[in-house]
């Protein structure tokens, strides 16, 4: 019940197709006729919690906040970010990656809760994660290939390790740190799409993540004050950051 309420929620959305400024810009042509990039139509959604209660709803569920908890040794997560994947059929996957290259947290990692709102599936781009890689240091990324993935950042695995999918049901949660490489093939299946809503959060004990995710909120739905990290990262002072997605 609680995965087809957000369910109905981004499909209205999606279906509406009326910009949300900031957070989603989907593309129709002048004629009215959809882009062959079905992402350019169904791009991600960004910061659900900001604009749709269910996605704050979600995002601070405790059941999401004790788990988040006892991974951060007990420390109280703090909730940084949520947004929706679409994926239909025919989309572009995702590079391998790590998310603490994006959120920058400061000192320790963050953590993503990765909630399947459809079947995840090697055949409808489902995630795949690259086991051993928790304690990875983070990377500066490579250049992705663009027929695959609708990002250009790309991470390889470490010798001798692959990724592997992660085969989940809706409604099921995928923990995984910042270190983590881990991303998705394109959606080859011909009806299936790979709805999914992630949320990321932060240790109390992290004093910096980068400004685009403020404000940060705790479990109790407070605003937490926290500095903003610096430009910079494992590619050095000189990397072209105008290029740099803001998001996970």
């Amino acid at each position: 019940d609680e995965i087809a309420a957000i369910r109905r929620v981004v499909d209205d959305l999606a279906a509406a197709g009326r910009p949300i400024p900031e957070y989603w810009e989907p593309k129709v042509n002048p004629d009215g006729s959809l882009d062959p990039d079905p992402l350019k139509r169904y791009p991600r959604m960004l910061h659900l919690h900001r604009h749709q209660p269910i996605g704050k709803q979600m995002m601070l569920d405790p059941r999401i906040g004790a788990i988040v908890s006892a991974l951060l040794e007990d420390d109280d997560p703090i909730a940084c970010q949520s947004m929706v994947y679409f994926k239909p059929p025919g989309s572009r996957g995702q590079a391998l990656h790590q998310d603490n290259f994006y959120l920058m947290v400061k000192p320790g990692t963050c953590i993503a809760a990765w909630t399947a709102i459809d079947p995840a599936i090697p055949e409808n781009g489902g995630l795949s994660v690259v086991p051993g890689t928790h304690d990875l240091a983070i990377q500066c990324p490579q250049p992705a290939d663009g027929k695959r993935s609708f990002v250009n950042n790309y991470v390889p695995p470490p010798d001798g390790r692959q990724p592997v999918p992660a085969v989940l049901d809706p409604g099921d949660v995928l923990f995984f740190n910042g270190s983590v490489i881990h991303g998705s093939e394109p959606n080859t299946h011909p009806t299936l799409w790979r709805r999914s809503f992630i949320a990321h959060y932060m240790p109390s004990t992290a004093e910096e993540i980068v400004s685009w995710y403020f404000p940060l909120h705790d479990f109790k739905g407070r605003v937490i004050e926290r500095k903003a990290s610096a430009m910079g990262g494992p590619c050095g002072e000189d990397y072209d950051w105008s290029k740099l997605e803001k998001f996970a």
